[in-house]
């Protein structure tokens, strides 16, 4: 297939079927009639957040990588803008203002991952090397600027360290596409417990068959594990050992996985535990992916990745009311260049 970036796309990937510059995916599904279909399953004006607080799990015990987020309050005039009275600078005024600024690492909570965020070794244009490649074909963009610290005020800046702009993959194409549409959720903590479990296809089939779950194309596929809810009951002080060996997570080695991922049409993938699928993976032979899965949705199909969305308050309402369906509002921050986004869901009933 001719495209400006690649002569060859990787096998079973979905690269230039929505356009040579697309970048956004599977979320080209997302159309004004699955919009619709999700609003059509609202009878209960019933509303979820489905974010933890962004400062949890709390630590660094679950990524070494990232951090919890830093909240100060910025300046005026000189001053600590917090609680600051106006008549300082503007005699005879009555406000008291508060100005606050936050450092974040964009995937240390609930977050969705952009197509940016895993790529792979790949020798798209055909010369016999492999080179960094992402979804599509695109390659992210690098900037240097200088060593990292803090400016006076309290901002973290970057001064000789590399940076990184994800350019037409960023995070913020997916926030411009509104994201809203039908979502499934399919309940594997109701039939696995908290025990760590491997999921592959066989598994999640018959788990869909016994709850009667349907996926169609264009739907978000939510995967309920319990895991953010015994993050959330370990109140900021998260055990590794527990975390790190509790709940469901995807085999994403399982070749049948994959391919229903695939034909399944889903638009993105959810899932309330970290990683959505087992990190590290099963052995293999090599060459191969640390994250298969992850190769599989963002490099191949285009397919965003939520992570440690707080799912289990929603599974219990749809259990109860014998649902699965549901209209789902997720957009990112619209922060251009962003690799991952924090993100505020909303489950509507």
């Amino acid at each position: 297939m001719e495209n400006p970036r690649w002569v060859r796309r990787p096998e079973g990937s979905n690269w230039g079927d929505f356009g040579p510059d697309d970048n956004l995916g599977r979320l080209n599904l997302l159309t004004p009639e699955k919009v619709r279909e999700g609003v059509a399953e609202v009878v209960e004006g019933v509303t979820h957040c489905l974010s933890l607080p962004l400062d949890l799990p709390g630590g660094t015990a679950l990524n070494p990588n990232r951090f919890p987020p830093v909240l100060r309050p910025n300046r005026r005039a000189g001053e600590v803008n917090y609680n600051f009275e106006m008549e300082r600078i503007n005699p005879g005024h009555t406000d008291v203002l508060c100005d606050d600024l936050a450092v974040l690492h964009l995937q240390y909570s609930t977050q969705w991952d952009s197509l940016a965020h895993a790529g792979s070794m790949f020798d798209a244009d055909g010369d016999g090397v492999a080179e960094p490649v992402f979804y599509n074909g695109f390659r992210a963009a690098e900037h240097v600027v200088g060593p990292a610290g803090l400016d006076d005020a309290g901002m973290q800046t970057l001064h000789g360290a590399s940076t990184s702009s994800a350019g037409p993959l960023g995070i913020d194409h997916m926030a411009r596409k509104a994201v809203q549409g039908r979502a499934v959720l399919i309940d594997l903590h109701a039939h696995l417990g908290g025990e760590r479990t491997l999921v592959g296809f066989g598994a999640l089939a018959e788990i869909m068959a016994a709850d009667d779950v349907v996926v169609e194309p264009g739907d978000i596929v939510c995967l309920h594990t319990g895991f953010a809810e015994k993050v959330l009951s370990m109140r900021g002080n998260p055990d590794p050992d527990v975390l790190h060996g509790f709940g469901a997570v995807l085999n994403g080695r399982d070749p049948e996985l994959l391919r229903w991922i695939t034909e399944s049409g889903l638009a993105a993938l959810v899932a309330d535990n970290y990683a959505v699928e087992a990190f590290p993976a099963p052995a293999a032979p090599g060459p191969n992916a640390v994250l298969p899965l992850h190769e599989h949705c963002l490099f191949k199909l285009g397919v965003h990745l939520g992570e440690l969305w707080r799912l289990t308050p929603l599974a219990g309402h749809l259990r109860a009311s014998g649902r699965s369906r549901f209209l789902l509002t997720a957009p990112p921050l619209n922060l251009p260049g962003a690799v991952g986004s924090p993100v505020t869901p909303v489950a509507t009933l």
